[in-house]
C-alpha cells in the first residue's frame, strides 16, 4: 500500500471504532416498568438513535426525539430526528430543545430517560435561558468560536446561558437517566460533552465572565447582564457535583479518541508499521503543535530517534485556531499547512489530519493530506504558504492541490485523528 492508503486506510479503522451502529447495543439499558423516552443531541444523534431502534426489544414503549446537524439525519420510525444549526445555534434546535424538556418533564419515576449524547450537542441542544434571546445566543457563539477558547472554557459558558445544559435537563427528569456519551473532548469527561446536560457541572457564572474576559469575547449585554447576575447570587447555579439530583443519573462514555487511536494503532502493526501512539489530549494552537511534530518527525526519519522507521507517529485532541485571516481555513488543515511549511518538503514524510465527523471546521472536507512534494506542487501552482497560513486558509491550499480528505457525515465523532507516516525515505 502507498502511504496515503495506509493513512487513509488507517483513518477509516479509527471511524470503525466509533461507529454507533457497532458500539451502542452492549450499553442499552433494560426496559423499564413504564416508557422509555429517547433524547439526543450532536453529530452522532441520529446514528445512535437509529442503533438504539434496531436493538430494541420488541413490543417495548419506545419514542423520542434527537437532534443532529444539518445533513446528518437518517431515518427511524420511533424516534423523531430534528436537523438544526451547527457550530451556530439556530431557530430549529432552540425549538426541539424546547420539545425535549417538555417531554422529559413529563416522565414518571416508573420510566426511564435514555439521552444520547455526542459532540456538537453544544450549539445543536440550543434553549437560551431566561432573558437570553437567540440572537445573543448566536453573537456569543461566534465569538467564541473566533476567540480561540478551547471547548471546555466555551461549554462553560455555554452552560450558564442555557435552560437545558449543565445538568439542568437531569434536573428536570423524575425518571432514572442513562445517557450513553460519546466523548469528543479531551479527557472524556461528561460535562464537557454537549454542555453536559445530564451530568454534574463544576463550573460557575463567575468561571464563565472569566472566560470571556480571557479570551476577549464581546458578548451582547443580556449575556454579560446575565452571567453578572449569577455571578452575584441572583440567579440559581448548575447543578454541581453530589447533588441529589443526579443519584438516579448515570453518565456512560462509550466511545473515545483514544479507543479510535487504538485501533488505527492495530492497523498499522498489521501493515508493519511501528505506531506511537502520542495521546488522546492534544491541544494548543495548530500551528504550533505542528512544528512540535515537525521536530519529531524530522528527528525519526533523520536519526531513527527514538523510533526506527517505518513510523507511525498517531494523535487525537482538539487543537485551536485563533481566527485572525478570513481564509476557509478548519484546524486539521491549519495544522497541515503550518506541518508543511515545517517540513519544507522532507522526503519520507507524509501526514493525514481529519475531524472524525467529517467536517473540518465549517468546511465540507474532513481534513487533508500533506506528502514530501507538497510543498513543490504548490510552488507551481504559485501557493503562498506564508500568507494563507496567515490568512487562515489551509482549505483553499489543499484544495488547490487536490488533497482534500472528504468523507461526508460519519454520524460520529471522536475528535481529531492525525497520523505522521516516517517511511524512512531519503
Amino acid at each position: 500500500m502507498s502511504p496515503r492508503e495506509l493513512m487513509l486506510g488507517s483513518y477509516r479503522a479509527a471511524l470503525a471504532a466509533a461507529d454507533p451502529l457497532k458500539i451502542v447495543p452492549a450499553h442499552l439499558p433494560q426496559p423499564p416498568a413504564g416508557r422509555t423516552l429517547v433524547i439526543g443531541a450532536g453529530k452522532a444523534a441520529a446514528s445512535m438513535a437509529l442503533a438504539v431502534e434496531q436493538n430494541w426489544p420488541a413490543g417495548t414503549p419506545l419514542s423520542g426525539l434527537v437532534i443532529t446537524r444539518y445533513q446528518h439525519g437518517l431515518l427511524t420510525n420511533r424516534i423523531t430526528v430534528v436537523e438544526a444549526g451547527h457550530p451556530v445555534p439556530d431557530e430549529s434546535g432552540e425549538k426541539a430543545a424546547e420539545e425535549i424538556l417538555r417531554l422529559v418533564k413529563s416522565l414518571t419515576p416508573a420510566d426511564r430517560l435514555l439521552a444520547l449524547i455526542s459532540g456538537g450537542g453544544s450549539a445543536l441542544l440550543s434553549l437560551p435561558a431566561e432573558g437570553i434571546g437567540m440572537a445573543d445566543l448566536k453573537a456569543t457563539t461566534r465569538e467564541l468560536l473566533r476567540s480561540g477558547a478551547p471547548i471546555q472554557d466555551m461549554n462553560v459558558v455555554r452552560k450558564h446561558l442555557s435552560a437545558i445544559q449543565g445538568g439542568r435537563l437531569a434536573a428536570a427528569c423524575r425518571a432514572p437517566v442513562t445517557a450513553l456519551v460519546i466523548s469528543d473532548v479531551t479527557g472524556d469527561a461528561p460535562t464537557h460533552v454537549a454542555s453536559g446536560p445530564c451530568a454534574p457541572d463544576p463550573s460557575t457564572f463567575q468561571d464563565a465572565l472569566e472566560v470571556l474576559k480571557r479570551y476577549g469575547v464581546q458578548a451582547p449585554r443580556p449575556v454579560v447582564d446575565r452571567l453578572a447576575a449569577g455571578a452575584k447570587g441572583a440567579i440559581p447555579e448548575t447543578p454541581k457535583p453530589g447533588s441529589k439530583v443526579f443519584r438516579k443519573v448515570e453518565n456512560r462514555v462509550i466511545a473515545s479518541a483514544q479507543q479510535s487511536l487504538e485501533a488505527a494503532a492495530k492497523f498499522f502493526i498489521g501493515h508493519d508499521i511501528h505506531p506511537a501512539v502520542l495521546g488522546d489530549s492534544v491541544t494548543g494552537e495548530a500551528r504550533e503543535v505542528a512544528k512540535v511534530y515537525g521536530a519529531l518527525a524530522r528527528e525519526i526519519g533523520t536519526h531513527g530517534m527514538p523510533w526506527q522507521p517505518p513510523v507511525a507517529l498517531i494523535s487525537g485532541g482538539e487543537t485551536t485556531v485563533t481566527v485572525r485571516g478570513r481564509g476557509r481555513g478548519g484546524r486539521n488543515c491549519e495544522f497541515l499547512l503550518a506541518l508543511a511549511q515545517d517540513l519544507g518538503g522532507v522526503k519520507g514524510i507524509h501526514a493525514l489530519a481529519c475531524d472524525t465527523d467529517g467536517i473540518d471546521g465549517t468546511e465540507d472536507n474532513a481534513g487533508a493530506i500533506l506528502t514530501p512534494d507538497t510543498p513543490q506542487r504548490a510552488r507551481k501552482k504559485k501557493l503562498d504558504a506564508a500568507a494563507m497560513l496567515d490568512n487562515n486558509d489551509g482549505y483553499g491550499y489543499f484544495s488547490a492541490l487536490d488533497d482534500l480528505v472528504v468523507t461526508g457525515p460519519t454520524r460520529t465523532n471522536v475528535n481529531d485523528y492525525r497520523v505522521i507516516l516516517v517511511t524512512g525515505e531519503r
